[in-house]
C-alpha cells in the first residue's frame, strides 16, 4: 500500500518546503498588516492563503512519513534541525518581530493586543522545549532501535524493539559522533548498535566478538580468541521456527555474556518457501545432512583486531553481513550498548507482536 502511495507521499514532501517559506512570510509580515488594517485580530485570510494554510498540515506530515520510511534516516540530525529551526523562529520573534508589531500597532493608534502571535511562533515555542529535550535524551541517555533482519537470530528476532544505551561507551556530540566524555568501554560479548564501517550512514547492530589486540579465529562457527576456545555448549538441541529449520543451538560465553546462537554446519539450503514460515519477507532455510547443491559454506575467518577497533559477528552465524567479510569496527563509529526489548512488531509476518518478548533483556 505505501508502495503504491509513494509517488504522491514523495511529491507532497517536495511541495512542504515552498507551501511552508509562503505561510511563513505571510504569517509573520502580511497576516499583521491585514490585522491592523482591520482593526481585528479574527480577519479572515485570503481564498488562496486559506488554501495554503489548510494543506500545510497535510504537506508537512507527508514530508514526515517519508523521512520515516527513509532507510538512511538519521534522526538525530533531523532532531537538531527540528530543535535549531524552532529555537531560531522563537528568538527571532522575541528579539525582533513581536516589538516590531507592537510598534506597528500603536502607530496606526491601535492596541498592541490586537497585533496577533504568528501560528508559526506558537508552534515553534511549543516545539522547542520538547524537541531540544528528546534530542538530549535520544542523543546522551538513551535512542530506541528497530532490528532490520535475522543477523542477531535467536537473541533479536526482526521486529525486536531496543534500547540504546548511549552513555556506555562515552558521551558522544549527535550528527558528529564525537565523544566529548569517557564514560565505559565495550566489553567482549556485548550487543553493540554502530556505524557500518562501508557505509557510516547505516546502523547495524551486532556482537562484540574481538577487542583490541584479539587474535579471533572462525572455523566452522567455532569460535577461538587468543588461542582459548569460546565455551560452546552444542547440546542445547534443534532450532526450528518454520523459516529456520533444523538448525544447531549453540549457548556461548563471550566475557560475561552467555547467549544462544544458531549455525549449520554445512552448507545452507535456501528455499524460496516453506510452508511452515510465518512470514512473507524471508525465504526459507534448512539445515540438512550435507551440503546442500550450489551452496558454499561460510570460509573460515583468522585476524588480528587493530588498536581502537572491534571485531563484531552477528549470533545467526550462518546468515550475517559482519566482520568476517568486510573488517573491523573503529570505536569513533560505536553508538551504544543494546540494553533490552521494548516492543515486537514484524508487519511481515502473521500473528501481530510478540508480547512475551517485551521487556527482555538482552544477554
Amino acid at each position: 500500500m505505501l508502495q503504491t502511495l509513494m509517488p504522491i507521499i514523495v511529491l507532497l514532501s517536495w511541495l512542504a518546503l515552498p507551501v511552508t517559506l509562503i505561510c511563513i512570510v505571510d504569517d509573520w509580515f502580511l497576516r499583521p498588516r491585514r490585522q491592523l488594517r482591520a482593526g481585528s485580530a479574527g480577519v479572515r485570510d485570503t481564498p488562496l492563503m486559506a488554501v495554503l494554510y489548510g494543506s500545510l498540515v497535510v504537506l508537512v506530515g507527508a514530508a514526515v512519513l517519508r523521512l520515516l520510511l527513509a532507510e538512511r534516516l538519521d534522526f538525530s540530525a533531523v532532531l537538531l534541525a527540528i530543535t535549531v529551526i524552532t529555537g531560531v523562529i522563537w528568538g527571532l520573534d522575541v528579539l525582533f518581530l513581536q516589538p516590531q508589531r507592537a510598534a506597528a500597532a500603536r502607530a496606526a493608534g491601535k492596541d498592541p493586543a490586537l497585533s496577533a502571535e504568528p501560528g508559526t511562533v506558537d508552534y515553534a515555542r511549543s516545539f522547542f522545549p520538547v524537541a531540544l529535550v528528546v534530542l538530549v535524551l535520544r542523543s546522551f541517555i538513551f535512542e530506541p532501535f528497530r532490528i532490520p533482519s535475522d543477523s542477531m537470530m535467536p537473541t533479536l528476532l526482526d521486529g525486536d524493539f531496543i534500547i540504546v544505551n548511549k552513555y556506555a561507551y562515552g558521551l558522544r556530540l549527535p550528527v558528529i559522533n564525537r565523544k566529548v566524555l569517557a564514560v565505559g568501554e565495550p566489553q567482549r560479548g556485548d550487543v553493540v548498535v554502530f556505524r557500518w564501517p562501508v557505509d557510516p550512514s547505516v546502523n547495524f547492530i551486532k556482537r562484540l566478538v574481538g577487542l583490541p589486540g584479539d587474535h579471533v579465529e572462525v572455523r566452522d562457527n567455532h569460535i577461538t580468541v587468543n588461542g582459548k576456545p569460546v565455551v560452546s555448549e552444542l547440546g542445547a538441541g534443534k532450532y526450528n521456527d518454520g523459516c529456520y529449520v533444523n538448525f544447531t543451538l549453540a549457548r556461548e560465553r563471550l566475557g560475561s555474556h552467555e547467549h544462544d546462537a544458531i549455525f549449520c554446519p554445512v552448507a545452507i539450503d535456501r528455499q524460496p518457501v516453506l510452508p511452515a514460515c510465518n512470514r512473507s519477507s524471508v525465504r526459507g532455510f534448512v539445515c540438512g545432512d550435507d551440503d546442500a547443491p550450489d551452496e558454499r559454506r561460510v570460509p573460515p575467518f583468522v585476524g588480528d583486531v587493530p588498536a581502537g577497533q572491534y571485531l563484531m559477528m552477528g549470533d545467526n552465524r550462518d546468515n550475517s553481513d559482519d566482520g568476517r567479510s568486510w573488517g573491523f569496527v573503529p570505536e569513533q563509529n560505536l553508538v551504544g550498548k543494546a540494553t533490552r526489548i521494548w516492543f515486537n512488531w514484524d508487519p511481515h509476518r502473521a500473528g501481530g507482536p510478540i508480547w512475551k518478548r517485551i521487556g527482555t533483556a538482552i544477554p
